[in-house]
């Protein structure tokens, strides 16, 4: 899938989907439609071409009406009416766009409820959580991802621990580390910044992180909870617990909806399958070897997408109305830009939200959600470890 899909750039004057999405304001509408049957249909978004209301077609029941263009009917499922009107047509202008979900702004929150908590536990008991973060080698997005996971601590009050290690550090000095960190009582949360170098053996580094440190959630023993229904995983991994929180926060019901996750690794991919699972929707997942990948995301009420292909998902693979969780974070070429790129993710962004009903924009979707849940996750473990509710 991704190696058949080249990048392309949807962000300016990319064609709307002609069919409605969402919701609509009549700009103007010829008299013989009644105009009770126009009330209160609310405005949004950009504008789309212009589009037919009209009503039923001889297939379908008489008393609902229809959008028709060149591919023909859609059905206008969002103000059904129980009315029956001429079969003269009228003309309508209409805009609709998606609800942007505000990653930057929820993760803000969550912040805030978390650093009035460690206060409270800091008041109370006098622990304050303690975060390990060790880092091999100097790879420039590992480094500013560690630095704003300092920054991000110091904000909330959690105390944080770094270890800076060059690239060529043996997996042994590693492992010494991780084993300090795991007896150090001040310490309630370990993080090894992935990618490691190529010469060390990442499993066998993140299986040494004791499973109650574990804030990533990437020890086999807490994915595995997380797979099995009746057990509870300690924590559980970062990103795609923000994925999920961001659809609580917004008021998305999960429960038996069709949901589609877009890649499968360990990270991000696998678990946001399982989070979902067990959120009773039900779960299709779309890798690199799933045939028709367009038609099963299309029928899907969620879409996550982790599979750092940009502009990957067009708007032909979404549904009217889905809601759109954006994990990728890609770089492409922008001479406009001061640095010569700008970041956009998996999902044509300009094309979604003319479709969707809700999308995460990048940046300032996801990415804030994860180190959110890394925060949060530090502070459950604190709490765990000397028992304070």
């Amino acid at each position: 899938m991704a190696s058949s899909m080249a990048f392309t750039d949807c962000s300016t004057s990319a064609p709307t989907r002609p069919f409605i999405f969402g919701k609509l304001r009549p700009r103007r509408v010829l008299p013989l439609i009644p105009p009770h049957l126009l009330q209160g249909l609310p405005a949004a978004g950009n504008r789309l071409p212009n589009l037919r209301l009209t009503n039923s077609p001889p297939s379908f029941p008489e008393g609902n009406f229809f959008l028709r263009n060149q591919q023909g009917f859609r059905h206008f499922r969002p103000f059904t009416v129980l009315a029956s009107v001429s079969a003269s047509e009228a003309v309508i202008s209409t805009e609709a766009s998606a609800k942007v979900i505000d990653g930057k702004s929820i993760a803000k929150k969550i912040r805030h409820e978390i650093a009035t908590e460690i206060s409270r536990m800091k008041d109370e008991i006098g622990v304050i959580p303690g975060l390990a973060v060790i880092l091999v080698g100097d790879r420039k997005d590992s480094s500013t991802y560690v630095r704003n996971k300092k920054k991000a601590c110091e904000s909330v009050g959690i105390k944080s621990y770094e270890v800076c290690l060059p690239e060529d550090t043996t997996e042994e000095e590693v492992l010494k580390f991780i084993s300090g960190f795991n007896d150090d009582p001040e310490v309630h949360g370990i993080l090894v910044q992935l990618p490691l170098p190529s010469h060390m053996n990442e499993q066998n580094i993140l299986n040494a992180v004791s499973i109650e440190k574990d804030v990533d959630g990437f020890h086999p023993l807490n994915i595995g909870r997380l797979a099995m229904r009746g057990r509870e995983p300690l924590f559980v991994p970062c990103t795609p617990k923000g994925c999920i929180e961001l659809l609580h926060r917004c008021d998305v019901d999960i429960k038996g909806k069709q949901a589609v996750v877009i890649g499968r690794s360990n990270i991000v991919g696998m678990p946001a399958a399982l989070l979902l699972l067990r959120e009773d929707a039900s779960v299709s997942i779309v890798h690199s070897r799933t045939k028709n990948p367009e038609e099963i995301t299309r029928q899907a009420d969620i879409i996550i997408s982790a599979v750092g292909q940009p502009n990957m998902v067009r708007g032909s693979w979404i549904k009217a109305g889905a809601v759109i969780i954006d994990v990728g974070i890609n770089p492409v070429e922008d001479a406009r830009s001061e640095r010569g790129y700008r970041l956009v993710g998996d999902v044509c962004y300009e094309e979604a939200r003319k479709i969707a009903s809700a999308v995460t924009p990048v940046p300032g979707g996801v990415g804030p959600m994860t180190i959110a849940m890394l925060l949060s996750n530090t502070l459950t473990s604190a709490k765990r470890m000397h028992n304070f509710h």
